[in-house]
């Protein structure tokens, strides 16, 4: 039902995530409500010092900055439980790994997943609304699961996911109606219409 949008090169598609990773990450901080403008986000990913912003604010954009050169220093990396819990340590906690009781919660529908005959784009947002409905951590579910849902785009060459401010408001509404509900019959066409994107 939700087909690849695009088909890309890896090398193309790995050249498009970096050069949409300001917006990526400021797109993500923004999600999870994080007060910061995306001058000041490009300014902390480039390592220059900026003035007004909290420190907490600075560490979760040096964290995302962090797991998603994890992510784009070897796409093809094996996709498994230990290199998710890899991405979680280094967004929760700049790379010090931890343990949560939550961590193999529901290994079977992740599995089944990553196994689907669906295409990458469906993986990727199957993988990323089952996170978020399901808690499998503590904290950063949206976090982490958006950037493995941009690793499997990435890797198979579909584009990038990337859920815009502009589309936060709308987002927002849904995916508080799909926690109620189970029912990703409305976020899922919308994430797949809104935020698999290929920026020419």
């Amino acid at each position: 039902m939700f087909k690849d949008k695009y088909n890309l090169p890896k090398d193309e598609n790995i050249l498009l995530a970096k050069k949409t990773l300001v917006e990526n990450i400021y797109s993500q901080a923004k999600m999870i409500n994080v007060n910061i403008t995306f001058l000041d986000t490009k300014a902390i990913i480039d390592g220059k010092s900026v003035s007004g912003i909290k420190p907490y604010v600075v560490q979760y954009i040096l964290r995302l900055r962090n797991a998603w050169l994890f992510v784009l220093d070897d796409v093809s990396a094996q996709l498994d439980q230990e290199y998710v819990d890899s991405v979680r340590a280094i967004v929760t906690f700049g790379g010090v790994p931890q343990l949560f009781p939550n961590i193999n919660k529901n290994n079977d529908q992740i599995n089944d997943i990553f196994n689907s005959s669906s295409s990458s784009t469906e993986k990727a947002l199957d993988y990323f609304l089952f996170v978020c409905y399901s808690k499998l951590f503590w904290e950063e579910n949206k976090l982490t699961a958006s950037i493995i849902a941009n690793k499997i785009m990435i890797e198979a060459g579909v584009g990038i996911f990337v859920i815009r401010e502009k589309y936060l408001h709308r987002f927002n509404s849904l995916i508080v109606d799909f926690y109620v509900t189970a029912d990703d019959s409305k976020i899922k066409p919308f994430l797949y219409r809104n935020c698999v994107l290929r920026i020419d």
